[in-house]
């Protein structure tokens, strides 16, 4: 014996015992089958004299869908011979010499059906929440500035922390796109890059806060806090845990909620705000800790430096603009940076209706126009949300939709890899409305919508031109 015998029902033993029952054959469609297959009865056969039309075309009206999609003559031939038609039933009940004949005639009596391929699904289709999450994240660290105002004079302190805030925002756009890369390796280098990126930063961001601050201590240390909530918060935000930033914030929406109704004093109006940053500075070292328990990546080369240097100084440009437009119109800035999310959500809508546009072009030119329709379409709908808000705050409503028109179509681009034409672009026109507003040189405010005026054009050309074009959206 080569081993025990299973002395449960079913096993080795019954297989070799048992009778083996033959399995029933598939049965083949009724116009496939032999006459003596449904009758029993003996018939005399006549020979036929020519193809039977009436039996052919029953048969092609009961085929049609699937004779439809053929393409040769061949692939009738092969669906019916995969249904079991065979020589003597071509023969005697359809009156064609061979199968080939048959699937010729079923061919040329069904006219050719192509049915379009299912709709394939959106890869670009946007996350709606989480979008408008990041606009209402970017916009939140404000409530700190609103809770503290009563304790520090704004002539003294708005100069340092416009430094430092111009600092971060260009730093944090390069090390987000940088870290972005190394999310392709793997997550624990990432996290690395961001580690370091991000505290390097901080220190940068406060040191530059030092010149206009005049070792005043107080003033650095709160340009040093928004330095390292703009940090943190960055990382929080290129690795996806914004939910994490809001409960972060909880203390600082809750303080902000109850000033109508109570008057916190300096310690709550102090320690708030300070406690969101704590919990900002814990999320962002768990999350990153996290990311570094990862298993290492296998070694790859690593992106050059220069290449997160153009998103650094779109940064920049986008920074000094929306300074000089909040000289003028600060609650504009605010709803400016309230529809980063919607603009966001835009930017993935573009990328999907692009894909679709793509899909049912049948030439370049065709192409071109659905893209730039698409692009014209995204760009109004969010001028069209900002409208509102520029009126209601009193802002020219060219200034604002002019600057937002800018921003919106750089970032679309980027999206793209496209770089250096936005970096260029808005830091001429930001380096063009900072120095006539320093130098107070005609025409004044006027020049900020007259700059964003040419940089939005010169943008959405560019757009047209790079985007239309299939490559980028294969």
């Amino acid at each position: 014996m080569s081993g025990p015998i299973s002395l449960q029902p079913g096993g080795a033993e019954q297989d070799t015992l048992a009778l083996r029952l033959a399995q029933p054959r598939r049965r083949r469609p009724r116009w496939a089958r032999d006459d003596t297959e449904d009758d029993a009865t003996l018939a005399v056969r006549v020979p036929r004299q020519g193809p039977d039309e009436d039996a052919v075309s029953a048969l092609a009206a009961e085929l049609a869908d699937r004779i439809g999609p053929a393409v040769h003559p061949y692939e009738v031939a092969a669906l019916l011979e995969a249904d079991g038609l065979s020589a003597s039933v071509v023969n005697e009940r359809y009156g064609h010499p061979n199968l080939f004949s048959l699937a010729s005639a079923l061919y040329a009596r069904v006219p050719r059906t192509f049915p379009e391929p299912p709709a394939a699904p959106d890869p670009w289709r946007p996350d709606t929440v989480r979008c408008l999450l990041r606009g209402v994240l970017f916009a939140l660290p404000a409530l700190a500035y609103l809770l503290t105002a009563p304790l520090w004079p704004v002539d003294r302190y708005a100069p340092v922390l416009i430094v430092a805030g111009i600092a971060s925002w260009a730093w944090g756009q390069a090390l987000g796109h940088r870290a972005h890369l190394r999310l392709v390796t793997g997550r624990r280098e990432a996290s690395g890059t961001l580690l370091a990126g991000a505290a390097l930063g901080a220190v940068v961001a406060t040191g530059l806060a030092a010149l206009p601050a005049g070792g005043d201590g107080a003033v650095l240390a709160v340009a040093g806090a928004q330095s390292l909530y703009l940090a943190a918060a960055g990382v929080l935000l290129v690795l996806g845990r914004e939910r994490l930033l809001l409960a972060a914030l909880s203390p600082l929406i809750a303080g902000a909620a109850l000033l109508p109704w109570w008057e916190p004093g300096p310690v709550p109006r102090l320690g708030l705000p300070l406690l969101a940053l704590l919990a900002t500075l814990a999320a962002t070292a768990r999350v990153l800790r996290a990311g570094l328990a990862t298993p290492a990546a296998a070694a790859g080369p690593r992106p050059r430096l220069v290449t997160s240097l153009p998103y650094g100084l779109f940064g920049l440009a986008a920074a000094v603009l929306v300074m000089l437009e909040g000289r003028q119109h600060p609650y504009a800035v605010i709803a400016l940076t309230l529809s980063m999310g919607p603009a966001e959500w835009l930017l993935y809508r573009y990328r999907g209706w692009s894909v679709a546009a793509l899909r049912v072009s049948r030439t370049p030119r065709a192409f071109v126009l659905r893209s730039a329709g698409v692009l014209g379409l995204c760009l109004t709908g969010y001028l069209l949300l900002l409208l509102p808000p520029a009126l209601l705050t009193g802002a020219g409503p060219a200034a604002l939709l002019l600057l937002a028109a800018t921003l919106w179509t750089a970032l679309l681009l980027q999206a793209f890899g496209v770089a250096w034409p936005p970096a260029v672009l808005c830091l001429a026109a930001a380096g063009t409305a900072g120095a006539v507003t320093w130098l107070e040189r005609p025409p004044g405010p006027a020049v900020l919508p007259a700059v964003c005026g040419v940089a939005a054009l010169c943008l959405a050309a560019c757009a047209i031109r790079l985007l239309g074009r299939p490559s980028p959206h294969a």
